[in-house]
C-alpha cells in the first residue's frame, strides 16, 4: 500500500539542510582516510601507485577547529600552483568539513567546458562541497588512507615546496 505525501516539503531537506549534510559527509570522509586531528600541525605526503602523490597540510588546531590544504604534488604550468588544491576548515563539534578556497587545473577547466559562473554564495559553497566530497571519494578508490601518510622531515617550507 503506498502513501501519498501532502506536503512536499516536509520530506525533502531544505537547501541549507542538504549543504550541512555534503558538509558532515565530507568531514567524516576526512576523517576516515586521513583524520588529520590526530596528526601535528605540518606536512604530510600519501603515494600510492598511482603515481598522484597527496600532499596534505595540517596548518593548525584550534579548539574547536583543525585548519588543513590538501593538493596533489602536480604544479599548474601555466599557474605555477599546485593542483586540484583545497583549504578545508574541520569543525570539530559540529562534525563538519567546508571548503573555505580550492584550485583545479586550468587545462582540465578547458577540457571540460568552463563551469558556469555561481550566481549565489549558496551555489560557489555547493560546488566547492561537491568538488571535496568527489576528490576525497576518488582518493579513497585508489588507496590514499591514515596508513600511506608519512609526515615530512622537519624543513624549510621553501624546502616543501621545492618537494611538490
Amino acid at each position: 500500500m503506498s502513501t501519498l505525501v501532502a506536503n512536499r516539503k516536509s520530506v525533502l531537506p531544505s537547501r541549507f539542510a542538504w549543504l550541512m549534510g555534503m558538509h558532515g559527509e565530507n568531514y567524516h570522509r576526512l576523517d576516515r582516510l586521513f583524520a588529520p586531528q590526530r596528526l601535528a600541525t605540518g606536512y604530510y605526503f600519501s603515494s600510492v601507485d598511482d603515481h598522484l602523490d597527496v600532499r596534505l597540510q595540517v596548518i593548525e588546531h584550534h579548539a574547536y577547529t583543525i585548519d588543513i590544504e590538501m593538493t596533489y604534488c602536480i604544479r599548474d604550468p601555466e599557474s605555477g600552483g599546485l593542483v586540484p588544491s583545497a583549504r578545508i576548515r574541520m569543525y570539530r563539534d559540529a562534525r563538519v568539513a567546508e571548503v573555505l578556497h580550492y584550485h583545479s587545473d586550468q587545462r582540465l577547466e578547458r577540457a571540460l567546458g568552463p563551469l558556469p559562473p555561481a550566481r549565489t554564495v549558496f551555489e560557489r559553497r555547493v560546488r566547492k562541497s561537491s568538488f571535496l566530497n568527489r576528490w576525497l571519494e576518488y582518493l579513497a578508490e585508489q588507496g590514499h588512507s591514515i596508513g600511506t601518510l608519512e609526515q615530512a622531515p622537519s624543513v624549510a617550507t621553501g624546502s616543501i615546496q621545492a618537494l611538490a
